[in-house]
């Protein structure tokens, strides 16, 4: 008989799971490295990404769990001998050193672009591994011929950055990224620790199976498909693996209320009410909201990223960070780092349909001026759009007093 969940234990599953059921740490002495690696392993991955309009989301991920921290910290944990290690998870990630080996069969799989690109470049493919060879680490610009091309999007990608990604997808080369979002390369025997380097790693399906397990550790609960998102495997694939893993054992199926598939949790998993009672600001691309067909089940939030929305298109914003307040999404915010002015922007504020905003605006300004303060600004300014500014802007002059 399948084991019953409700809405609500579901959600306080994903939370627990995601790091954001226990009040943050209270200490005046920032975190360090080890909660950070701890973090990680619990997460599983970290997406990487470029926009840096609050702060890139590698940042953001682990602030939303820990406070303030040391981003010189989080830098310092990936590189050569390092405890994690950027590869293709969910999509640019950073992962745990050990997980490697399971990423093996994907660095065996090339698309029909690599493989021509590779062709007809062949030459010169191997002149930049002898390069990187001879003279690693390198960045794409370092090269001594990087072949520089204009264009747009990946047109404008040089040929030897194009050289390099190749080399990283097969896992020939490794890479960690500098302060400045750099990516650097080098053989990956002089990144990577040779014990978890040996070997071809385990088959595609069994790699596939550990991976599904640390899903569903990571994500506390969830249908087949939520699980394979986790690290982008193939759903056909993944449903098959879900099935058997659940026939072994090492899967419980769950029947969550509200939900059309059935979900799948580890055996063991045990419900608590979360017990962290301050607002959190959530990045755009949190691991807890990644698949939004499951934040929408989970939170009845409906959750769309507007970057590449023209702006007359757009609903809330650029940038918009949802707000976690008890067990619930209740808000959202458009918001932007003026370095310049040294302010917080808040250019919209908005709440969720039927939430009580003067009961949401403390916490979320309090929230709002935590986040200020770590990245080193001054203050932040809370702007006109949306139901919940007017609120917010009572609530931030109050704090500030």
């Amino acid at each position: 008989m399948e084991e019953e969940l409700s809405a609500a234990e579901a959600r306080w599953l994903a939370m627990a799971a995601q790091g954001l059921d226990k009040a943050r740490p209270r200490s005046a002495v920032p975190v360090g490295r080890a909660r950070l690696r701890g973090l990680l392993d619990q997460l599983g991955t970290i997406q990487l990404d470029a926009v840096n309009v609050v702060a890139r989301t590698q940042l953001l991920v682990p602030f939303s769990r820990l406070g303030p921290y040391q981003p010189d910290h989080l830098f310092s944990l990936s590189g050569p001998g390092r405890t994690w290690f950027e590869y293709w998870g969910h999509e640019a990630s950073l992962l745990p050193v050990e997980l490697y080996p399971l990423f093996k069969w994907r660095m065996a799989l090339q698309h029909r672009h690599w493989i021509a690109w590779e062709k007809a470049n062949r030459r010169y493919l191997a002149a930049v591994l002898a390069e990187l060879s001879e003279r690693g680490p390198l960045s794409a610009g370092q090269l001594s011929d990087p072949r520089r091309r204009d264009g747009e999007w990946w047109g404008r990608r040089s040929d030897g950055r194009i050289a390099l990604e190749y080399l990283f997808r097969d896992g020939t080369v490794a890479a960690w990224r500098t302060a400045n979002f750099e990516r650097v390369y080098d053989l990956a025997e002089r990144v990577i620790p040779p014990e978890v380097l040996a070997g071809s790693g385990p088959e595609p399906d069994e790699a596939q199976r550990q991976l599904l397990l640390r899903s569903a550790r990571s994500l506390g609960v969830g249908d087949a498909a939520d699980l394979a998102n986790y690290f982008v495997l193939p759903i056909v694939k993944a449903r098959q693996l879900v099935a058997e893993l659940a026939e072994d054992g090492r899967l419980v199926p769950v029947r969550v209320q509200g939900w059309k598939q059935p979900g799948f949790t580890l055996p063991g998993a045990t419900v608590h009410r979360p017990r962290r009672v301050e607002a959190t600001l959530l990045s755009p691309f949190d691991s807890l909201i990644w698949r939004r067909q499951r934040t929408l089940r989970l939170f009845d939030f409906t959750y769309r990223i507007e970057i590449y929305v023209p702006q007359p298109k757009r609903q809330h914003g650029y940038h918009v960070l949802p707000l976690l307040l008890g067990d619930r999404l209740v808000a959202r915010f458009d918001l932007k780092s003026d370095r310049q002015a040294r302010r917080l922007l808040v250019s919209g504020a908005y709440g969720e349909p039927g939430a009580d905003l003067a009961a949401i605006a403390e916490p979320a300004a309090a929230e709002l001026i935590r986040l200020a303060t770590w990245l080193g600004l001054d203050g932040v300014k809370v702007g006109t759009r949306g139901d919940l500014a007017p609120f917010l802007r009572k609530a931030v002059a109050a704090l500030r007093r």
